[in-house]
């Protein structure tokens, strides 16, 4: 059953300041109720607004899986939100004005969610943002304060911005103002045409219920325009002020952050949202009219976020993940259709080993392409066809073109992607401190000379020198593919690791490299030269035999640590004459 306020015209209001005791009944000024329902009844704790829904309530509850969520009672504002806040108004007093300045959206939200934002955008109902900033400048002036960073931002309808935005910075923070407004689409494009509009107008058009609120500044009163947002936040739910479908056929992006804003919050998808989702008609919306660069920002934002698992499970059950990493034409070899089973279920495994292990092994960066890596595990044999008839990692083009990311994301994931072989080769012996066996992988002839009990600090030195700061990713992603005693293919697919296991594989490999001294080998300064080679060879010139030589006098660095670089030197003058005496 749906509750139905359409013909409401108040909007829920809460207030963001302490009440005096005896009007402490009720923060509500407004709660609607619909014809012989129980009224909506409402608990108070010290700082917290509790719901006991009444029985018409009962039935959409029981739709929420997630627990009741913690909603602050009113809004608690920082000392330098209350001297800015407290600018704006003396604007308004200064000039007699009669706006409605409105804080929009997420800080509402975070802040009624006890979360801290340095995010406020200013609505405005009768004025333009760069109108409004003028006037605040000028208040400030005859004060004697001074206005910073004042810039005037154009609407840029490719990266999501449809209305010009006026800036300005007060007490260190960035503050927007925008004016209120409704959005009218046309049929084949996600760019609205805009207008002014009311607030209750701007509310609606906004992507998600939990995203409409309103502060106003003016009032010191939280204002639920859609009559659910405070409830939907309540409930933890995941909801669209108009009907889903609609919403998303006018902007699909609004898709991708539902996905974002419901596993960010772990709330519940709507339904009737994910029906909308999952149809073809919004699938094809979201590949045609969204640029690839937007959905690519929204998917760094979960990857980054603090629930990528779930981000990607959304996606992945409302069967998006193909639309969103677009594969090229013809891969080889064939990716199957089930694939993104696989890309979910290593991506969890991932994530809950970055846990076992700890965080702090690895920095935002290392993270994030770590989970990348392991998203796109299943796809790193997998290339294609340039224009030039190159074959092209099929990862790169999900990168560069499907997401339009940058290259170097790329190209760092492709490169842990192929470390992964030589790094499984080592791993038995980097775990028994054996001799090492490496006849299935071509390491290159310049490591043919190099003696058996220094074999394993030369390839692992080498290797690392490949992939540098990410080798802790490449060593994670080769844990999950190591062997052993369990039929590895099934359990990927059923998501039962044995994680406890393989975090003591990567332990044991990352103590022995460490212990190896080779944790930031490529900072390893080489103890000879170009010059120093030419000389040995009585060349005149470089070339490849150079670099050739290159290799193999850091090899010999690798195993015998301790050297000079004039022993460095002699072994070079021994070893290039027992080569031409052979010739």
């Amino acid at each position: 059953m749906r509750l139905s306020l359409s013909n409401a015209k108040a909007p829920l209001l809460l207030h963001s300041s302490p009440l005096p005791t005896a009007k402490r009944t009720l923060a509500f000024r407004s709660v609607l109720t619909p014809p012989n329902a129980t009224p909506l009844s409402l608990t108070r704790t010290p700082n917290t607004l509790t719901f006991l829904p009444s029985p018409f309530l009962c039935c959409r509850a029981a739709m929420a899986t997630a627990s009741c969520v913690e909603v602050k009672e009113q809004i608690q504002l920082t000392e330098t939100e209350k001297k800015i806040f407290d600018r704006l108004l003396n604007t308004l007093r200064h000039f007699n004005l009669q706006t409605q300045l409105r804080v929009a959206g997420g800080w509402v939200r975070d802040k009624l969610l006890g979360k801290e934002c340095y995010d406020i955008d200013i609505a405005l109902d009768n004025m333009l943002g760069s109108e409004f900033v003028d006037k605040v400048q000028e208040y400030l002036s005859s004060t004697g304060e001074v206005a910073q960073g004042l810039a005037v931002i154009p609407s840029n309808p490719e990266q999501s911005k449809h209305l010009e935005t006026a800036r300005m910075r007060l007490f260190d923070l960035w503050i927007d103002f925008v004016n209120l407004r409704c959005e009218d689409y046309s049929e084949n494009s996600r760019i609205p045409t805009m207008k002014f509009g009311t607030a209750e107008e701007d509310a609606y058009r906004r992507d998600l219920t939990i995203n409409s609120l309103f502060y106003n500044v003016n009032t010191n009163l939280v204002e639920d325009f859609t009559k659910r947002g405070l409830e939907d936040l309540k409930f933890g739910r995941i909801v669209t002020p108009l009907p889903p479908k609609a919403t998303f056929l006018d902007d699909p992006l609004r898709v991708l952050r539902a996905i974002r804003f419901g596993a960010r919050f772990d709330f519940t998808l709507d339904e009737e949202l994910k029906k909308a989702t999952a149809c073809d008609d919004v699938k094809t919306a979201l590949a045609a009219k969204i640029s690839r660069e937007r959905i690519g920002t929204e998917i760094d934002l979960m990857i980054s976020g603090n629930q990528p698992v779930k981000a990607i499970d959304y996606i992945c059950d409302l069967t998006l993940f193909w639309v969103v990493f677009s594969l090229p034409p013809k891969v080889e070899p064939a990716v199957s259709e089930e694939c993104y089973r696989l890309s979910a279920a290593y991506l969890d495994a991932s994530w809950q080993l970055i846990q076992l292990i700890g965080c702090s092994n690895f920095d935002d960066e290392q993270r994030r392409l770590c989970l990348c890596s392991a998203l796109f595990l299943p796809l790193r044999s997998a290339t294609y066809k340039d224009r030039k008839d190159k074959m092209i990692p099929a990862v790169n083009y999900i990168f560069r073109d499907s997401l339009k990311r940058k290259a170097s994301d790329a190209d760092t994931v492709i490169n842990i992607h192929k470390s992964l072989e030589k790094f499984l080769s080592l791993i038995p012996s980097l775990l028994s401190n054996e001799d090492v066996q490496v006849t299935e992988v071509d390491w290159g002839n310049e490591f043919v000379d190099v003696p058996v009990t220094s074999k394993l600090r030369v390839l692992t030195g080498f290797l690392l020198r490949e992939i540098k700061d990410f080798w802790r990713v490449a060593l994670l992603m080769s844990t999950l593919l190591y062997p052993t005693d369990i039929d590895c293919s099934q359990d990927i697919i059923d998501r039962h690791f044995q994680l406890d296991k393989r975090k003591g594989i990567f332990e044991s490999v990352e103590n022995a490299i460490v212990k190896l001294g080779l944790e930031k080998v490529w900072d390893l300064k080489p103890l000879v030269n170009g010059k120093d080679i030419m000389n040995v060879l009585q060349l005149k010139v470089g070339g490849p035999l150079v670099r050739e030589w290159q290799q193999k006098a850091l090899s010999w660095q690798l195993a015998h640590p301790s050297a000079t670089a004039e022993e460095c030197i002699d072994w070079m003058k021994e070893s290039h004459s027992k080569r031409r005496k052979m010739e």
